[in-house]
C-alpha cells in the first residue's frame, strides 16, 4: 500500500508532518518522532520579536556596570549582543544532521530584509523547505487589509527569489476573503499553504484582575474550518493543501485527504498521547484504506472536495440554513433536563 504524498514538490513517505513547536527542539525527541513514523517535522519557529527582546536584555545586563571605573568604557565586545539569530541556526542544523526525513524551518521575521536573510541562512543550514510564518496583530485603525496583504505579497516574493527550496505559507484565519488571499499570495509563487494557524490570545484571570497567557493546546472538533477551505482549495491552486489545528486522530487524517487536503501538521495529539500516536494514526489509516481497496492516496484524494462532492450545497450557506431548520435534532443527541 502506498500512503506516500507530495507536499511542495517533496516526496513524503506519509501525509503526517509534525508542526512546529518546543518539542523539535530536543534531539531525542527529533529521532523518536521519526521513528513513529512522522514523515517530516517543520522546526520551531524563528521569532525576530524574540530575537530582539533577548539581544535587548543580554545588552542592559552585560552594560549595567560599564561606567563603573572611569576609564571603562565597555566589558564586552558590541558584536556579542547580537548572537539570537545565529544560535538557533546553529541549533537548526544539529536536528537537521540527526534526521534521514525532510526538516522545515519556519520564520516569523520583523523586517522586510530580514525574511530573506533569514531564509538563505537556514537554507544554508540544511531546510528542505521555509514556511513563511504569517501572525499579524492589527494594533492601528487606519492600517488597511488591502496594505497588510500587499506587505505579506512583497514578503513571499523576495523570500521566494532568495532561496532556491520550496516555501509555503502558514496563515491566521482571519482575512476577509481566504480564497482570494490564497489565491493572490498562489500567484506570487507560494508552494504550499498550512490553514491555520492557531494564535494565542491573553485571557484575565478575574481573581487576581490581571492578564494571563495561558498555553492552549488545541482540541479534537477544531479541525473543521482546515476541513471546509482544504474542500474549497482542492483542484483550485498550483500549491501544496496541510491541514493544521485540531488533528488528532487517523479519522482526522483521513477527513482531511478526503476533503483535498495533501497533508496535515500535529502538534497537540504529540503533546497529549506522546510519539507514537503518530504510528497509531498511520496504522488506522492504512487499516480504512484497505478496508475500501484503495492502493494510494490519490485513489480517494479530494473526493469530497467541493470540486468533486455531489451536493451543490455541502460549501455553501444553504448548507447552514438546512442545519438551522433541523436545530430540533439536537435535543435527541442532547436531551434536556
Amino acid at each position: 500500500m502506498n500512503i506516500s504524498t507530495k507536499y511542495l514538490g517533496l516526496t513524503l513517505k506519509n501525509p503526517i508532518i509534525v508542526g512546529a513547536s518546543n518539542l523539535v527542539t530536543d534531539i531525542e525527541m527529533l529521532k523518536k518522532l521519526e521513528e513513529a513514523g512522522a514523515a517530516a517535522i517543520v522546526y520551531k519557529s524563528l521569532f525576530e520579536e524574540q530575537i530582539h527582546l533577548e539581544n535587548l536584555e543580554m545588552h542592559q545586563n552585560m552594560t549595567e556596570y560599564n561606567e563603573r571605573h572611569a576609564e571603562m568604557i565597555s566589558l564586552f565586545p558590541e558584536n556579542a549582543f547580537e548572537v539570537g539569530s545565529e544560535e538557533f541556526i546553529h541549533k537548526f542544523a544539529e536536528a537537521k544532521k540527526a534526521l534521514s526525513i525532510p526538516l522545515i524551518a519556519s520564520i516569523n521575521a520583523v523586517y522586510d530584509e530580514s525574511w530573506q536573510e533569514y531564509a538563505q541562512k537556514l537554507e544554508q543550514a540544511g531546510a528542505d523547505a521555509i514556511e513563511i510564518n504569517f501572525y499579524a496583530v492589527p494594533l492601528e485603525f487606519d492600517v488597511d487589509g488591502r496594505g497588510i496583504l500587499n506587505e505579506e505579497l512583497d514578503v513571499i516574493s523576495a523570500v521566494k527569489k532568495s532561496v532556491s527550496i520550496p516555501v509555503s505559507v502558514k496563515l491566521s484565519p482571519y482575512y476577509t476573503n481566504q480564497l482570494y488571499t490564497i489565491s493572490e499570495m498562489d500567484k506570487k509563487g507560494a508552494d504550499g499553504f498550512v490553514l491555520f494557524n492557531r494564535l494565542f490570545q491573553p485571557d484575565i484571570n478575574i481573581e487576581t484582575e490581571k492578564h494571563q497567557f495561558p498555553y492552549n493546546l488545541s482540541h479534537e472538533q477544531d479541525n473543521r474550518l482546515a476541513l471546509r477551505f482544504a474542500g474549497l482549495l482542492y483542484g483550485n491552486i498550483n500549491g501544496s493543501i496541510c491541514a493544521s489545528n485540531g488533528v488528532f486522530s487517523g479519522a482526522d487524517v483521513i477527513k482531511m485527504l478526503l476533503a483535498g487536503a495533501d497533508a496535515v501538521q500535529v502538534v497537540s495529539t504529540i503533546y497529549k498521547n506522546g510519539p507514537k500516536q503518530i504510528s497509531r494514526m498511520l496504522e488506522d489509516l492504512e487499516t480504512w484504506m484497505a478496508g475500501r481497496d484503495y492502493n494510494s492516496l490519490e485513489d480517494f484524494k479530494g473526493s469530497l472536495s467541493k470540486k468533486n462532492t455531489k451536493d451543490p450545497f455541502t460549501y455553501r450557506r444553504a448548507q447552514y440554513v438546512d442545519i438551522l431548520m433541523k436545530s430540533d435534532e439536537i435535543f435527541k443527541t442532547y436531551p434536556m433536563i
